[in-house]
């Protein structure tokens, strides 16, 4: 077909630039007959004259002919669907490509981009690392795209080692990668990449800042005034907006309609674990309680229990919209995010004026950025008064502690000794029993010389993750510490863990971040925790824990401090011994596992939220007054 006359004139007028003539020429040929070259060159015709979607097609009957050119009509087709905007089209004729696209980054581009259209993206991961190493900035920008932003994914971690070779400078990729360096405790790679983020904060250039999660900033940088800006948009929430949700038409009731929004409404939450008692025992004759529920369905226990906590209304399938009207159909009264900027969380509902009042409380401890809120609960240790120009925020500070305990769901203690928990009987044992991912370079190399001064002594570590596990082992023995005192604990029941952390005798918290429910956990454990005074809400939590128990002794000012109190120790176990008593006394008549009192003190801020919006007043600081101390023991000790 190739030396019909026809189609010689038609290659002739096309080298012309004679595109009409070309076409008319090939419509004849069509219609005598065609092959895969005639299809091929009216195709090219037509997309010389303008005509994508005729070309498109032209390429596809071009592929449909066969031979050994069909995969290069179908990428032709393929490029020119997707240029049209027709990523379905596109996909179809381009999905015979798939295998040879892992190999073929350009293939890749078309066929992720597609995908990543038609918001699925995890169905072309495959194609990551032939993007990643490609010498295309476009193609490496998309590699960069199909990233989970899961900092616990090791194939993550080797796509960003690939593109930090190419892009050594790139802020946003330095970010990313330290997220899953201290996910895994990968000192090496903190080391080389932490000091660039910390020479431009020297310099004052906070542009990075832009792009980085508020989560994972507050991991590293405990400056409230930073914390504050780190991917603020103004345009997110213009004081206009605020302003007319406050003044919407509000029909308030007799008792005021409390609404809690999250994913983590089920037992084995860490929220849920703190907060399930207060939901319980809400006062419903001045309280009606409903939680909007968009915990995944994996998770969701029966009704009857989740009942006790409020009335369930699903959002998991809602629009952010749908949810919202959902919320001002229940005419809430106080709506409050237990998410914050936490990984699922769908706090943006409250910029679509969900309630007259909207309140931060329990899941993110810090300012939520680009969120409409008027208060974020606390208590003065971990929102003192400085703190107030760095949060978008009024405060609503509770007098003893911010946060929820109850002795009522607590585990119940199982007798457990050293042995059981393969842990030796002659020596000190400190424990680091945070998420590893808390454990930062400044952590555990003041770890490293409390065991250097404590020779008798040993670190038992919660640690789930394998390379978490050997870089933890690295960094400490490369100090000199004998690997023989270094223990990881084992994965156990919730009850048993709890049971176990009071085997040790001293826990070592964790900083910027402290522990949050496992501090909780380890002092109804009865195991002293040692920590320090931070510069943010998430440095400051244990100091309000061991306030709120009893304990303030253990707050040390300063690293130096720590250090020093944590070598006293060892050396003093009558000490750790009266330490161990108070707790077990102190957790009977100290404000920290009252849940009860703490109720009360919950239940009075929303009292006062709502006085002040009845009255049209705005939001302003507010500190909720201390109930009379107790004068007996609030529950028994076991």
């Amino acid at each position: 077909m190739s030396q019909n006359p026809l189609f010689s004139a038609a290659k002739k007028s096309f080298r012309r630039g004679e595109y009409t003539e070309t076409l008319t020429v090939l419509n004849k040929l069509l219609d005598m007959q065609a092959d895969a070259a005639t299809y091929c060159l009216l195709a090219k015709t037509l997309a010389c004259l303008d005509m994508k979607r005729e070309a498109a097609h032209a390429y596809q009957l071009a592929a449909e002919a066969g031979g050994k050119e069909e995969f290069a009509y179908r990428e032709e087709a393929m490029k020119l669907w997707y240029e049209l905007n027709e990523f379905d089209n596109a996909l179809a004729v381009g999905r015979p490509l798939a295998e040879k696209a892992q190999r073929d980054a350009n293939l890749a581009f078309y066929i992720a981009s597609c995908f990543l259209h038609k918001k699925d993206k995890d169905i072309v991961r495959v194609y990551i690392k032939v993007l990643a190493e490609s010498d295309n900035s476009k193609h490496n920008s998309l590699a960069v795209l199909l990233l989970t932003n899961m900092p616990e994914d090791a194939r993550d971690r080797q796509i960003m080692r690939l593109l930090l070779k190419r892009y050594p400078q790139s802020t946003f990729l330095i970010q990313s990668y330290l997220v899953t360096c201290r996910e895994v405790n990968d000192y090496d790679g903190m080391a080389k990449y932490q000091p660039v983020l910390d020479r431009l904060l020297e310099m004052g250039d906070l542009k990075f800042l832009k792009h980085e999660s508020p989560f994972y900033n507050l991991h590293w940088l405990p400056d409230e005034a930073i914390n504050k800006i780190v991917a603020h948009d103004p345009a997110a929430v213009p004081e206009s907006h605020t302003r007319e949700r406050r003044q919407m038409p509000h029909t308030w009731g007799k008792r005021i309609r409390v609404g809690y929004v999250s994913s983590d409404f089920w037992s084995a939450h860490a929220t849920m674990k703190l907060v399930r008692g207060v939901l319980e025992h809400h006062d419903r004759e001045k309280f009606d309680i409903t939680l909007f529920c968009y915990t995944d369905k994996v998770y969701v226990e029966p009704d009857e229990i989740r009942e006790k906590w409020g009335k369930i209304v699903n959002i998991r399938d809602m629009s952010i919209e749908e949810a919202a009207q959902t919320i001002r159909d229940h005419e809430i009264d106080i709506l409050v995010d237990l998410k914050g900027q936490t990984r699922f969380s769908r706090s943006t509902i409250l910029n679509h004026k969900a309630a007259p009042i909207h309140v931060a409380w329990l899941g993110f401890p810090g300012t939520t950025v680009n969120i409409d809120l008027d208060y974020v609960i606390g208590d003065h240790y971990v929102l003192p008064d400085e703190s107030k120009p760095h949060y978008w925020e009024k405060f609503v500070r509770l007098p003893e502690c911010y946060q929820p305990n109850d002795p009522i769901y607590r585990p119940k203690m199982i007798p457990l000794t050293r042995k059981d928990a393969n842990l030796p009987e002659d020596m000190f044992v400190f424990a680091s029993l945070n998420a590893s991912r808390k454990i930062s370079t400044e952590n555990i190399e003041l770890w490293i010389r409390i065991l250097k001064a404590t020779p008798d002594s040993m670190i038992w570590v919660l640690c789930t993750s394998n390379e978490a596990h050997d870089n933890i082992i690295k960094k400490i023995t490369s100090a000199g510490i004998n690997r023989k005192r270094i223990k990881f604990t084992p994965l156990v029941s919730y009850e048993e863990h709890v049971s176990r952390m009071g085997l040790a005798d001293l826990g070592l918290d964790t900083f910027p971040v402290n522990g949050h429910t496992t501090t909780s956990e380890q002092l109804w454990a009865n195991l002293p925790v040692l920590t320090k005074k931070g510069n943010h809400f998430a440095s400051r939590v244990s100091e309000s824990l061991l306030n709120a128990i009893g304990l303030p002794e253990l707050v040390a000012e300063s690293e130096e401090a720590y250090f020093q109190k944590a070598v006293a120790l060892y050396e003093n176990r009558e000490l750790i011994k009266s330490y161990k008593e108070r707790l077990v006394e102190n957790k009977r008549i100290k404000p920290l596992f009252d849940h009860d009192r703490f109720r009360q003190h919950l239940e009075k801020a929303y009292e006062m939220m709502v006085d002040r919006a009845r009255q049209n007043l705005e939001p302003d600081h507010i500190d909720v007054p201390v109930l009379p101390p107790r004068t007996e023991p609030f529950f028994v000790s076991e």
